[in-house]
């Protein structure tokens, strides 16, 4: 899917400078910030509404003793 966006001029200096010493091209690591980022994204967002969730007793907490016990890992 093709997609263009604008880079101030200090951020197209280092992705280019970047591209060129390492022989990879600008769209490369444009993925590849894409990619890493939206999982960092999604982490956190989806880490944010589950906290709300906890914080308004919507989801349950269990404790690290809680789960030892269930997984039968002290035993």
């Amino acid at each position: 899917m093709p997609t263009s966006i604008r880079l101030d001029a200090d951020t197209e200096k280092r992705l280019e400078f970047l591209a060129t010493h390492t022989g990879r091209t600008k769209a490369y690591y444009l993925r590849e910030l894409v990619e890493q980022g939206l999982d960092d994204l999604e982490d956190y967002y989806l880490a944010s509404e589950e906290l709300e969730r906890v914080r308004k007793g919507q989801s349950k907490v269990y404790s690290a003793a809680e789960i030892r016990a269930d997984l039968g890992l002290d035993n």
